[in-house]
């Protein structure tokens, strides 16, 4: 009896709980959904919160292009044979970028720019016109991706004073400080600044910037650039790269920048550069270049008009370059051809005492004639540009690199249905002085053959922009 007794408490006690866990299972769903409904809450917070200071943009470039000239290597030794070579074609990614940003709080924020330039990585493969022609593993920089920007930035005073440190823009000449698509009008960059100086030049150091009302200013502490890549077809234009995992610093160099904007819509800007450029290398010279030191002087005014529909933009540079004869006979001297030491980055060619180059733009925005397109936000400039360089603008060698003197016209549109988005379309004709013969028949042993000259025409589509 007492265990029917029992069994029956225990029956009716299990009942009892059966009876009261739906109720409780509610009580306990509606507790885990509101504590659920909190922590989305709360990371739904914190995610915007990252959000609000994460910056993520970039530009990039996509180009056609019709070449009617030669592309032969030995086109500027050789012009007569030339001549009438057939037009050539090239599509390209010239530069494909991504930038992102973070701004960490208390003045402190982080900026990167990854660079793939021409579709690549590190390598291409390329004819050497001063190695006589041959293919040659061309390396750019050591690694598989160009860091063009990486820096830690710390601002003072609400931007008026800035400590910025990392891999970092080194703005001599208008071209490097302003080098993305929507900041100049043909669809390649700047040829004359892009050939003479690095473009777009970057490097390990510090910066020290800031605004003050219409000022702006920079100045820059950084490794030396290495001669032993300094070429009579670009000066300095190889000079900052590296093909090791680390930057040769044995030689230090400096560089400034200031741009003024007290004229609505101009800006005026002055740079400069200066350092030694010998034994930035792993190799040591002997005691006979103890006096070498290889200086890189540079000099550098630019400007920019945007107004009444109008953009002008302009820029002069002079580049010094000292003890380059010295330097032209050591590298020829201690660096063999590829073919005994396969996968040397140097160059062995001569090099000029100075370059220049100088070149002026200006485009109207016609769509600024018609009220219904201007509402609509479409811009369209119509273009023209010239501009001259010289690599070899002095030096012993100056007769030996005649066509290193060049001269470019450029006309075209840039069409924007965006601000973000342009359309670019150019003929260009790059031409050459004619030599003297002195009344010289072609037929004479003396005779000065003139260069070819070099038209083209190109295609672009551009992106720039902030994308968070």
């Amino acid at each position: 009896m007492k265990a029917i007794i029992l069994t029956a408490v225990l029956a009716m006690a299990c009942l009892s709980v059966i009876a009261q866990e739906p109720e409780n299972k509610s009580v306990d769903a509606i507790s885990g959904a509101t504590t659920q409904a909190t922590r989305t809450e709360k990371k739904t917070d914190i995610l915007s919160e990252a959000l609000s200071h994460l910056h993520i943009g970039g530009y990039g470039e996509a180009v056609m292009t019709r070449n009617f000239y030669s592309q032969s290597f030995n086109r500027y030794k050789k012009p007569e044979n030339y001549a009438n070579d057939k037009s050539h074609g090239r599509f390209d990614l010239p530069h494909v970028c991504l930038n992102i940003g973070y701004d960490f709080g208390k003045g402190w924020s982080m900026g990167s720019e990854i660079e793939f330039e021409h579709g690549g990585a590190g390598t291409a493969v390329e004819i050497e016109a001063e190695e006589a022609g041959e293919y040659e593993a061309e390396v750019e920089k050591g690694g598989e991706v160009n860091i063009e920007q990486f820096w830690i930035n710390k601002e003072f005073w609400n931007g008026k004073f800035n400590i910025k440190a990392g891999e970092i823009i080194v703005p001599v000449g208008y071209s490097n400080a302003y080098h993305e698509p929507n900041q100049f009008f043909t669809v390649y960059r700047p040829e004359g600044e892009a050939t003479v100086m690095p473009n777009t030049w970057h490097q390990v150091g510090l910066s020290l910037w800031g605004r003050l009302k219409d000022w702006r200013y920079e100045a820059q502490f950084l490794s030396g650039l290495n001669s032993e890549s300094f070429t009579a077809e670009n000066f300095i234009h190889y000079g900052a790269t590296s093909p090791y995992e680390f930057k040769v610093a044995n030689n230090y160099a400096g560089a400034v920048r200031i741009d003024n904007y007290s004229v609505k819509g101009l800006r005026i800007g002055l740079s400069g550069y200066y350092g030694y450029s010998f034994r930035n290398t792993l190799r040591t010279p002997g005691s006979k270049y103890d006096d070498v030191t290889g200086a890189v002087g540079i000099i550098a005014l630019d400007f920019t008009l945007n107004r009444w529909n109008w953009i002008v933009r302009g820029n002069v540079d002079y580049a010094h370059f000292s003890d380059a004869d010295e330097i032209s006979a050591y590298n020829q001297a201690n660096w063999t051809h590829h073919k005994y030491q396969d996968g040397n980055p140097h160059h062995y060619t001569n090099i000029g005492s100075n370059a220049v180059a100088y070149a002026i733009e200006a485009g109207y925005n016609v769509f600024s004639q018609f009220p219904k397109l201007q509402d609509k936000g479409n811009k369209m400039y119509v273009f023209g540009r010239f501009e001259h360089y010289n690599t070899m603008a002095s030096g012993t060698y100056e007769s030996m690199y005649k066509y290193t003197k060049k001269y470019r016209c450029a006309f075209g549109v840039n069409y924007s249905p965006l601000k973000q988005i342009t359309i670019k379309g150019e003929y260009s004709y790059r031409f050459f002085e004619k030599p003297n013969n002195n009344g010289l028949t072609s037929d004479s042993p003396l005779y000065k053959q003139p260069y070819n000259n070099e038209p083209s025409v190109s295609l672009g589509v551009t992106y720039c922009g902030w994308f968070l």
